[in-house]
């Protein structure tokens, strides 16, 4: 049985620390996507953290542009970014300003506002699926580039904020390499999740994109 979460937001010098520390401490905690409709609340369960300069992952990890720049601002900051020309996914932003690294969520349970989420996840099959994997889980939140640069740690109101929750023992959180990650960085074993929660996504290697004829 899961506790009832603290609704505290969380300071931001959980942010300002490596992201391999961050990462891991994130499991668990909640995120709140505050809506016209209401809000929805996530209990994160899989993350990936990137290491900016350090990781040829990371999207920061050739500098700074447009696209990445709040990856350089202050941490507890939301990077939204879009792929494959049809998905957003969101991160924390980690460590000191300048650094550059974040965590990628990957997953969640969803604990308040199902119903506001399903609306958004008609594809969903239940509700374990509703924020299975990055892309659905910013699709379940309604969340979108113009969402980029979001301050969750803020008092004040926000669409995003990121509450204490109910911290997940180490002893039970697995480890392993990161999902659709090419190259160097596939290696790192930096994809934590919640140890047999069913809201986690599977694995899946890097597989190249073919180029169409």
């Amino acid at each position: 049985m899961i506790a009832t979460p603290d609704r505290t937001p969380l300071p931001r010098s959980f942010f300002d620390r490596p992201v391999l520390d961050v990462a891991p401490d994130l499991l668990g905690r909640v995120l709140v996507r505050s809506t016209p409709d209401g809000p929805i609340a996530l209990r994160l369960t899989e993350v990936e953290a990137y290491d900016g300069p350090n990781d040829p992952g990371s999207h920061a990890y050739r500098g700074r542009t447009a696209r990445n720049a709040v990856m350089f601002g202050p941490p507890g900051h939301v990077y939204v970014y879009f792929t494959y020309g049809m998905w957003f996914c969101m991160n924390l932003v980690c460590g000191p300003e300048g650094r550059a690294s974040g965590v990628l969520l990957r997953a969640g349970e969803i604990i308040e506002g199902a119903e506001l989420a399903r609306t958004r996840r008609l594809s969903a099959r239940n509700d374990k699926e509703l924020a299975k994997g990055p892309a659905r889980l910013a699709t379940a939140l309604d969340v979108d580039r113009t969402l980029d640069g979001t301050d969750a740690c803020s008092t004040e109101d926000t669409p995003l904020s990121i509450l204490t929750g109910t911290p997940v023992p180490r002893d039970q959180v697995s480890n392993g390499p990161r999902t659709g990650v090419a190259g160097e960085g596939g290696i790192h074993p930096w994809r934590f999740w919640i140890t047999g929660d069913p809201t986690v996504s599977p694995y899946r290697p890097h597989v190249p994109r073919r180029r169409r004829s």
